[in-house]
């Protein structure tokens, strides 16, 4: 892919690591000589030292052949601009950082993908990985479900069942279903039927209707959530 990312400080930075690593076309926009120094000395990219509220400025960064612009800076109103922009030249995927939630309205008004505060979202993952230690990952959906990665334990009461007589023995909780199984490291994970055996130490990825709860993770052997509801 062809892509524009707007901002090289703390956001932007690592995702063009990300994007140039993944083999990607980077092209990066950045008025800061400093940040914009550094992410043209490790990336191989072209990093142009400018302002993004100007059209003249995505046009040389190739914005009419650009399948995506990213923009990352740490200010809300140069982020719109620089969508209204991608908009006006229809880039075919534009996505934003917002920083206040008053904000997200607008964004999504002017048809543009949003990633709300990134500071809320680092501390809500930190504060989870307190909470709910047993989790490895985890993604909301909706107001209260959420996927998650969990290991399978020594004690868990699912394991050597299979999901089938796991769930006549009433052992996975009510709106919780197991999606994934990862075994062994392997590289592609299991997609599990009801004569697919949960074994210790399988890594799961799990949807609960009501979230990741001690009461689910019970099921899979880690009673340390407890500690911390």
């Amino acid at each position: 892919m062809y892509i524009i990312v707007v901002g090289a400080g703390n956001i932007g930075y690592p995702l063009i690591d990300i994007a140039t690593n993944d083999e990607n076309e980077v092209v990066v926009i950045e008025n800061d000589a400093a940040k914009a120094d550094e992410a043209a000395r490790n990336f191989d990219c072209l990093v142009l030292e400018d302002d993004a509220t100007e059209m003249a400025t995505l046009e040389d960064a190739g914005i009419d052949r650009a399948d995506a612009l990213i923009s990352t800076t740490d200010q809300d109103a140069t982020n719109i601009m620089v969508c209204l922009l991608g908009k006006e030249r229809d880039v075919p995927a534009i996505v934003s950082v917002v920083h206040d939630p008053a904000h997200m309205n607008l964004f999504r008004r002017i048809g543009v993908n949003t990633m709300e505060n990134p500071q809320s979202l680092i501390a809500d993952s930190l504060y989870r990985a307190v909470k709910r230690p047993s989790i490895k990952d985890y993604m909301r959906v909706g107001d209260t479900a959420e996927v998650f990665e969990i290991t399978v334990d020594d004690d868990a009461p699912i394991a050597g069942e299979t999901l089938s007589s796991a769930g006549s023995k009433g052992l996975l909780p009510k709106g919780v279903l197991i999606v994934a199984v990862e075994r062994n490291g392997d590289a592609d994970p299991i997609t599990p039927h009801g004569n697919t055996e949960i074994r210790v130490g399988d890594m799961l990825t799990v949807y609960a209707q009501d979230g990741a709860t001690p009461d689910v993770t019970d099921t899979f052997g880690h009673y340390e959530d407890h500690e911390f509801a």
